[in-house]
C-alpha cells in the first residue's frame, strides 16, 4: 500500500535528518517504527503526510508512493483525500471546539457528505466517552479522552492508512491498553492499515505485525515483530533485557553501545 523509497530530508537547508529511509506498509497491516529520540521517526511521518515545509524541512531525494500513485510532491490535503491520515504527537485537538466540532473537522476533506453522520456514529461506537461528551469543549477532556478524540478525528477522514505518533505518550497504562484495543478493532473491522511510532517498544512490537528500527536517520534493522522481540540487540537496547534476562532501567545504563553491524 505504502512504499517509502530511499528518502533524504534536510532541515533549514543544512541538517540532514533522514539518510535514505526505505520502508513499506502492506494493505491492512500494522507496522511499528521504533528508535531513540532524535532518530527521525516523526520526520518520517511528516514527510509521508506532506507537512515538512511547515517545519522548515525539505525532501531532497527518494520517492513515496501510496496505492501505486506518487505522493511526495502532493499537497497535504490531497494526501488526506488519497487515504492517509495522521494522529500527531501530543494529540493537538482544537481546545476551543467541542468534541463534535473536532470530529467534523476531521471529515472536512471528504466529498461524500451524506455519510459523515454515519461515520460519526461509528466513531462514537468505538469511543463511548466521546459520545457522552460530544457537546463539551475538548480542553476539558482528560489526556486519554483527547487521545481518543485525536484518533476519532483521524478516522473521520475514512483513511486507508492511519499514522500515529506516540499514541501512548503521557497516558496511564490502563488507558493505553484501552486505546490500543480499539486501534486493533479499527484495523480488523475497517481494514485500516496502521503505521505506528511508539517509544514503548515492547507494546509496539506486541501490537504490530512488522517493525523497523531507526538510528541516526537510518533504518538499521527490520523484520516481523516476533523476530525483533527475540533479537538480542533489540532486547538489550529497547526492552532493557540482557542475554541473561536481567532487566535494566535506562537510567542505569551509562554507555549506550550499539552493535557494530547496526552502524554498517
Amino acid at each position: 500500500m505504502l512504499q517509502v523509497n530511499n528518502i533524504e530530508v534536510v532541515y533549514n537547508d543544512v541538517i540532514l535528518v533522514l539518510k535514505g529511509i526505505s520502508l513499506s506498509v502492506p494493505q491492512g497491516g500494522i507496522v511499528a517504527l521504533l528508535g531513540a529520540n532524535g532518530a527521525g521517526k516523526t520526520t518520517t511521518l511528516r514527510t509521508i503526510a506532506g507537512i515538512l515545509k511547515s517545519q522548515n524541512g525539505n525532501l531532497e531525494g527518494g520517492s513515496i508512493t501510496f496505492q501505486n500513485k506518487t505522493i511526495h510532491n502532493v499537497d497535504p490535503d490531497d494526501i488526506v483525500r488519497a487515504g492517509i491520515s495522521m494522529v500527531p504527537e501530543g494529540r493537538r485537538v482544537f481546545d476551543d471546539l467541542t468534541v463534535l466540532e473536532n470530529l467534523q473537522i476531521g471529515a472536512f476533506p471528504r466529498k461524500d457528505r451524506s455519510r459523515i453522520k454515519e461515520d460519526l456514529e461509528m466513531v462514537f461506537n468505538y469511543f463511548g466517552r466521546l459520545k457522552e461528551r460530544r457537546n463539551q469543549r475538548s480542553i476539558f477532556l482528560s489526556g486519554g479522552e483527547q487521545q481518543m478524540l485525536a484518533v476519532g478525528r483521524s478516522l473521520m477522514s475514512r483513511p486507508r492508512l492511519m499514522m500515529l505518533d506516540e499514541p501512548s505518550l503521557g497516558l496511564a497504562p490502563l488507558v493505553t491498553r484501552d486505546i490500543f484495543a480499539i486501534l486493533k478493532k479499527i484495523n480488523e473491522e475497517q481494514g485500516t492499515a496502521l503505521l505506528l511510532v511508539e517509544q514503548n517498544a515492547k507494546l509496539a512490537l506486541k501490537f504490530a505485525h512488522y517493525g523497523f528500527i531507526m538510528e541516526n536517520g537510518k533504518i538499521v534493522l527490520d523484520g516481523p515483530t516476533q523476530t525483533l522481540l527475540e533479537n538480542p540487540d533489540v532486547k538489550e537496547f529497547y526492552l532493557g533485557v540482557t542475554e541473561e534476562e536481567e532487566r535494566k532501567s535506562y537510567s542505569e545504563v551509562k554507555h549506550y553501545k550499539r552493535r557494530k553491524r547496526w552502524l554498517s
